[in-house]
């Protein structure tokens, strides 16, 4: 009968209640149980080491020899006789007597060492081939552009006729050039920037470009207003007639300027 629950407050709740105490029942244990613990300690225990503990230790004097390990064949008794009398006829032959210096060497004797000589020309060399393909296909070194011809020409490694041409006609231009500036200067025409008038107006112009990206970079984000975009636009005018002056004055070392 399942137990009657009852509010807080009610007065059922005052009576005492038995507590009944539920008993687990006994956990399962295999009766194989044993015999496992046994088996997985006998199989255990044999890998704990590497080997067995205790290993015979080898001798220095028995090391590995050279060709120890290789087939040998058995020797017989007549390998070992003919070897005897081989020994035994190349000891007992006697060499000849080294020729004199005053000898001469015996002539007309033809061999077929001398006949190799004689009738054989000169080994012709193969031709240099290079291989380009996986397949071996393969054509004259010479004709596969991997040769550097161009050395052999005779105007190989001298000065083009259009560079000398276009060198000269560069030098002429600079002259005349030269020519008009001086006369220019001789007139008094043109006057010439030293080099630290023009340092000075190269550091003012740098000081100007600064002023006007410091302002530049203040300007707010949105461009709302047509004053506002006006702004912007005539300060990056500004900036780029600057880069310009700078550019052209860091690049020309001689400034000349007109006296009109």
């Amino acid at each position: 009968m399942s137990e009657v629950l009852y509010p807080q407050e009610s007065v059922y709740n005052l009576i005492p209640k038995e507590r009944v105490q539920t008993q687990k029942p006994q956990r399962y244990m295999s009766k194989f149980r044993p015999s496992v613990v046994l088996e997985k300690k006998l199989t255990k225990e044999a890998m704990k080491t590497m080997g067995p503990p205790k290993v015979e230790v080898p001798s220095p004097e028995k090391y590995l020899k050279k060709h120890s390990k290789e087939p040998k064949l058995p020797e017989s008794e007549f390998s070992n006789r003919l070897f005897y009398q081989y020994v035994c006829k190349t000891c007992s032959m006697k060499k000849p007597a080294v020729p004199a210096r005053t000898d001469n060497p015996p002539m007309g004797i033809y061999t077929k060492r001398d006949f190799i000589k004689t009738s054989t020309a000169m080994p012709m060399k193969p031709q240099p081939t290079c291989v380009d393909t996986n397949k071996g296909h393969k054509e004259r070194l010479e004709n596969s552009g991997l040769v550097p011809k161009y050395i052999k020409k005779r105007d190989y490694g001298e000065v083009p006729d259009y560079l000398l041409q276009r060198n000269a006609e560069e030098q002429r231009a600079k002259e005349e050039y030269d020519r008009f500036v001086k006369e220019q200067t001789d007139q008094g025409a043109m006057k010439h920037l030293s080099d630290e008038e023009r340092h000075a107006i190269l550091e003012r112009l740098k000081s100007n470009w600064d002023k006007l990206h410091h302002e530049y970079q203040g300007l707010s984000l949105v461009t709302d207003t047509l004053s506002k975009k006006a702004h912007k636009e005539r300060l990056e005018v500004a900036m780029k007639q600057l880069e310009n002056d700078i550019n052209l004055f860091e690049r020309f070392k001689t400034v000349y300027l007109s006296n009109n």
